[in-house]
């Protein structure tokens, strides 16, 4: 029987604890199809599960990562509308075709094993095909999975952005950027802040966003996002910190505004934090948590960036083997990254 490479982390606590080991490579069930994996994006939940602070269920000796591109080399006997040879990539959460996802139970590289080996089985239902003419790597289409659902639903899932609309990012990780290059590819109007002037200066450079806030210089961010919209607030915020910048996203929303909140980066004490019913009724906005996103809203994205051949944001790629893999982790915790941090096969 043929063997492939498998990283497994067989506790948790340390990135260090992660093993690499050949197993018995897999094959396709009735409704199922094999891929060859090509890339894996790496997201600060693969950090979190690693090191122990993931705040939901892990299975034990797990095979760590969620988001791959890869090739279909075997199809299940009652697969159809795919091929071998295929380019996909997987949604997230498998089970979950449309709707929100219910719960953290079916998610890939968490409570059931993930993406991180060469070979990968996936039902035939959380597969979705890339572009055979995109010209963008493996690489780029893993970065969607995660990081491309979630902007999709932050943008497109209750409020739906539209051209002259403001959105505003927090940070230069993966989903801000991201973000910034499907909000500026809808018509949008842009702002992102960070904590360093020289990541500032880049995301300009590079990505063309329309203005920068250097919230360390100006800690009152809010206050200044009020005077780039002349007072009306922005229409979309991506809140990455969480309880510790939540009061500033709400004081900087527009009326009828949408704030996802997509990550915990920035903890507030409990006397710190803020009255976010009563603001957030105040403005008549909408607070929503953010779980990824659909196999529907994965597949808008794809089409949405396949149309544009639009190029996602690859920082960094490193090589699939365990000390490569831990040098990712560690350069992703690092914070040095501008987008997304990929291991390549």
């Amino acid at each position: 029987m043929s063997k492939h490479a498998v990283l497994r982390l067989p506790s948790q606590g340390s990135w260090d604890n992660l093993v690499e080991a050949k197993e018995p490579r897999p094959s396709a069930g009735k409704h199922e199809v094999l891929i060859k994996v090509r890339s894996v994006a790496l997201n600060f939940r693969d950090i979190a599960i690693a090191t122990g602070k993931y705040p939901f269920p892990v299975k034990e000796n797990l095979v760590p990562g969620s988001d791959l591109a890869g090739d279909i080399v075997q199809l299940g006997e009652s697969v159809s509308g795919l091929q071998e040879g295929d380019k996909v990539v997987v949604a997230f959460d498998p089970t979950t075709t449309y709707g929100p996802i219910k719960s953290w139970a079916n998610a890939l590289g968490g409570p059931v094993d993930g993406v991180l080996s060469e070979y990968v089985v996936a039902p035939e239902s959380g597969v979705v095909k890339v572009p055979n003419e995109s010209t963008l790597s493996y690489a780029q289409w893993a970065s969607v999975v995660c990081t491309g659902t979630t902007v999709w639903n932050a943008l497109y899932g209750i409020n739906r952005l539209m051209p002259g609309h403001t959105v505003l990012f927090q940070g230069t990780g993966g989903v801000s950027i991201t973000g910034l290059a499907l909000a500026k590819a809808a018509g949008a109007q842009t702002i992102i802040t960070s904590s360093s002037d020289e990541k500032l200066q880049h995301v300009k450079a590079k990505y063309g966003v329309d203005h920068t806030i250097n919230y360390k210089k100006t800690p009152d961010w809010a206050a200044e996002v009020q005077k780039i919209t002349n007072g009306q607030g922005v229409d979309f915020i991506l809140e990455n910190g969480g309880s510790g910048t939540i009061r500033q996203s709400l004081n900087a929303i527009a009326f009828g505004g949408c704030i996802s909140v997509i990550g915990f980066l920035s903890s507030a004490s409990q006397e710190e934090m803020p009255d976010v019913a009563g603001l957030a009724l105040a403005k008549g906005a909408v607070v929503r948590g953010i779980i990824i996103g659909s196999k529907q809203q994965l597949e808008e994205a794809v089409r949405f960036i396949g149309v544009r051949n639009l190029p996602m944001p690859i920082d960094k790629t490193f090589t699939f083997c365990r000390d490569q893999v831990i040098d990712a982790m560690k350069y992703l915790v690092s914070g040095q990254h501008i987008g997304k941090v990929c291991i390549t096969f």
